[in-house]
């Protein structure tokens, strides 16, 4: 059943226009003078179909799956009744109690240290660094956190990059409790961005708005800059430039690979036994999210990290990050998919599309005369 599943998976991963198609639509004998003009003439059907088949295969990328219903009967249903007053009436309370002494106790000992050791930078950043690990903590501890760290801990040296896949902001909160990366991140608003603004920028993070060209620029010059000094905290970027749901993998972004630098290859794999860590933020604030994790029974995650990798002779930035998008892949089990994940957030436009629906009407043309 397994492997049969898996193919299933793989052919909807390569779906066959033919498929979508009416038999009788099909030509019996290839025409022997076939013109573009006479294709595009069906080309509504031809976009339509090609359409539906494209967009399923991106959407799936970040679309969350439902868990299987198990509460179906009447032997179970009072069981799964007992868990939800367990989930909600004891352990969210005592989570979010957890929380809340957390941020005090943070509070407490962040801002005096903030503002007191002005002129002690080094200890001041060692502290801080250590608070904010603490934080990161605290938070995996009010999800019942269960995270099995494989691999050598990260090391503090210039001339590297930390990348890895992203399910949720709390791939961040995982991966930063224990070490504190400086993170390359977009803005956030609400309690999420006042976090960003007053103590994440202590660790170094640098913060960049997706629709803003010059920010893009900003950004790139930070990275170089973080990467040459010796004294920043380990960088750390996702790629992907977006959530995606943990089956599958989009394109990396090639900047973090044009550094001139080590880059570190981290994988994160989360088990949905108990809960799916994947954030559509469409859908969902973070807080809600949040709430959803401290009402599931546990957050069990996997993080491997990987051995540093270098630019080969002759190795171009975007065969680099597939190079290492491909080791992330494979170690944590993920589906690679050819799609750029700001397409999330930004279609392409009109322009752009009519030219890819030429070109595709072109390749099948030619398809249909070597026939």
């Amino acid at each position: 059943m397994a492997s049969s599943s898996v193919a299933a998976d793989m052919e909807l991963d390569h779906p066959n226009l033919e498929d979508y198609l009416p038999p009788d639509s099909l030509p019996q004998e290839a025409p022997r003078n076939l013109h573009l003009r006479d294709l595009l003439d069906i080309s509504p059907v031809l976009t339509e179909a090609a359409g539906a088949i494209v967009d399923d295969s991106f959407t799936r990328c970040f679309k969350s799956n439902s868990p299987e219903p198990w509460n179906w009967n009447i032997y179970l249903f009072p069981l799964w009744c007992f868990g939800v007053v367990i989930r909600y009436g004891i352990l969210f309370p005592l989570r979010s109690l957890t929380l809340a002494i957390g941020w005090l106790a943070f509070f407490a000992a962040f801002f005096p240290v903030h503002f007191l050791l002005k002129g002690q930078d080094k200890l001041r950043s060692k502290i801080e660094r250590k608070l904010v690990e603490m934080m990161c903590s605290v938070f995996v501890a009010s999800w019942t956190g269960v995270i099995k760290y494989h691999g050598p801990r990260p090391s503090t040296r210039p001339h590297q990059v930390f990348v890895a896949n992203h399910t949720s902001m709390i791939d961040f909160i995982i991966l930063e409790q224990m070490t504190a990366f400086a993170v390359i991140m977009q803005k956030h608003p609400g309690w999420v961005g006042f976090i960003q603004k007053t103590i994440l920028e202590s660790v170094g993070c640098i913060w960049f708005n997706r629709n803003d060209l010059r920010d893009r620029e900003v950004t790139a010059r930070k990275l170089r800059e973080h990467v040459q000094h010796p004294d920043s905290n380990p960088l750390l970027i996702f790629p992907e430039g977006t959530c995606v749901n943990n089956q599958y993998t989009v394109m990396f972004k090639k900047g973090a690979f044009e550094l001139g630098c080590a880059v570190c290859p981290i994988a994160i794999k989360y088990n949905k036994i108990f809960v799916d860590a994947f954030w559509n933020s469409k859908k969902q604030s973070f807080t809600m999210h949040l709430v959803r994790l401290m009402t599931s029974w546990a957050v069990v995650c996997d993080v491997w990290y990987l051995e540093p990798q270098y630019l080969r002779e002759g190795e171009t930035a975007i065969a680099f990050a597939e190079r290492v998008r491909d080791m992330i892949a494979a170690r944590a089990g993920l589906k690679k998919v050819p799609w750029d994940g700001y397409l999330k957030h930004n279609r392409p436009s009109p322009k752009h599309t009519e030219e890819k629906q030429r070109i595709f009407a072109d390749s099948v043309l030619r398809r249909l005369e070597e026939k």
